[in-house]
């Protein structure tokens, strides 16, 4: 019988590990990805006290430091959350089975489709969702990013380190980016090496073998096709929260677990922290912060308990 199982092998998890450990709760991380979505990025400047690092490298040193105060990691994917008599049994894919009194979710979030046709057929076939890994296959060629949010920016810019023209195509009339990546996106405009299409939805991707095409809904510069070599989708995540539904942990209409200020959900005992919550504003340091607020909740609520 563990203290508290944390599912959930991101940023939030692995924040939320390092400091159950230090509260000498016995720990149980589950990961279905160790690391989570941010090994991913590129490019991070913005975690407190380190001006450069990359997503994998910062992962990398938080699931270290948690490994520091004795925790368990175990390399599962949760398929199945039960209440039971002292707290609650997580089962896993590979039907191992585990007991523990509280449970922190930090299951994150998954790539969002667009839906359209030509999208799951083209699938790693110039259709992508990550130009970290992919990138690279499109030197000298031309792409498009599909989405509006910072992290459409973000992969955009990157992708301009190997393509001779970057995309981005976006429904609304504005990129979502922060200030110093919207300045470095019309920088890329000036330089021709980016291209912003707005107020259009893609409806289409086409191609033989591989993508060659996309098809916009409204015209732009007199066609509605426009010639790439790939897509790379940036069109928002998922919440990861079936697994959390299956106890009757709440969610809003978007999915997200609703936590109140302490990560606190409403099924006595179980927490939450990361891209799976409703918070607005969703950052790996807002995600670690997350974590540690979960981790010190569940520690508070086993303290009640003993009382």
């Amino acid at each position: 019988m563990y203290d508290v199982i944390i599912i959930g092998g991101g940023i939030a998890g692995f924040s939320a590990a390092i400091y159950a450990g230090r509260l000498k709760l016995q720990t149980l991380l589950l990961a279905k990805m160790r690391g989570g979505t941010i090994v991913l990025t590129n490019e991070i400047s913005n975690w407190p006290g380190i001006k450069m690092t990359d997503g994998m490298s910062l992962a990398k040193q938080i699931e270290e430091h948690a490994l520091e105060y004795g925790i368990e990691v175990k390399d599962a994917e949760v398929i199945k959350i039960e209440k039971a008599f002292a707290g609650f049994k997580v089962k896993s894919f590979d039907k191992m089975s585990y007991d523990a009194k509280t449970l922190v979710i930090a299951t994150g979030g998954e790539h969002r489709k667009l839906g359209i046709p030509g999208e799951k057929e083209f699938s790693g076939k110039g259709v992508h969702s990550c130009a970290l890994c992919d990138g690279y296959f499109y030197k000298d060629k031309i792409v498009a990013v599909v989405g509006g949010s910072d992290s459409a920016a973000k992969e955009a810019l990157l992708l301009t380190q190997w393509a001779k023209k970057v995309y981005i195509i976006y429904r609304k009339e504005k990129i979502r980016a922060e200030p110093l990546n919207y300045e470095k996106v019309q920088s890329a405009v000036k330089m021709a090496k980016m291209e912003v299409i707005t107020n259009r939805n893609l409806i289409r991707i086409e191609g033989e073998r591989r993508v060659s095409r996309v098809i916009l809904d409204k015209d732009y510069n007199g066609a509605k096709e426009v010639q790439v070599d790939a897509v790379f989708v940036e069109a928002g995540r998922i919440p990861n929260s079936e697994i959390a539904k299956q106890i009757g942990v709440k969610t809003n209409n978007k999915g997200e677990i609703i936590i109140d200020k302490n990560a606190t959900t409403n099924i006595a005992g179980v927490f939450a922290a990361g891209d799976v919550v409703d918070t607005t504003f969703k950052q790996a340091i807002t995600a670690s912060a997350g974590g540690v607020i979960a981790a010190y909740s569940a520690y508070e609520y086993l303290k009640s308990c003993d009382r």
